[in-house]
């Protein structure tokens, strides 16, 4: 070689395909996850207006409220009710409930035992749900 003759330096003429290839694959796995969420979505909203449109007669919701402020005294649908009296009246405010739901809430000061025994007089009476309200 002669010192005024530089060496040929030959140059990647090949177009590179990785960059391509890995924004392709990305795409493909993001159009993967977000197309079963597409279709649910739409299948959730047509369903939901389908049934709009078909829907019977709104059934009544009504339920008992009951309020133990003591062992011995209650707030059954706001009236005062003494607990010796309290199975007959739930009882006929249950059979004419559609839902027979009673909501209990419990003050602070009433015993364990005297809560659970208002619970288990409420299933008897024929309480279909009970829910228990915190304050």
């Amino acid at each position: 070689m002669s010192p005024s003759r530089k060496p040929k330096l030959e140059g990647i003429h090949d177009v590179n395909m990785t960059p391509l290839i890995d924004v392709s694959l990305v795409l493909v796995v993001i159009l993967m996850v977000a197309m079963p969420m597409a279709f649910q979505s739409s299948i959730a909203i047509r369903s939901a207006a389908a049934s709009g449109r078909t829907a019977p007669a709104e059934v009544r919701s009504e339920r008992v409220e009951l309020m133990i402020l003591d062992d011995e005294h209650m707030l059954l649908n706001r009236t005062a009710v003494e607990r010796r009296n309290l199975g007959p009246r739930l009882g006929l405010l249950l059979a004419g409930s559609a839902t027979r739901r009673v909501v209990v809430r419990c003050a602070d000061q009433v015993s364990h035992g005297a809560f659970v025994s208002v619970l288990d007089e409420a299933r008897q009476c024929g309480a279909a749900d009970i829910a228990v309200v915190g304050k």
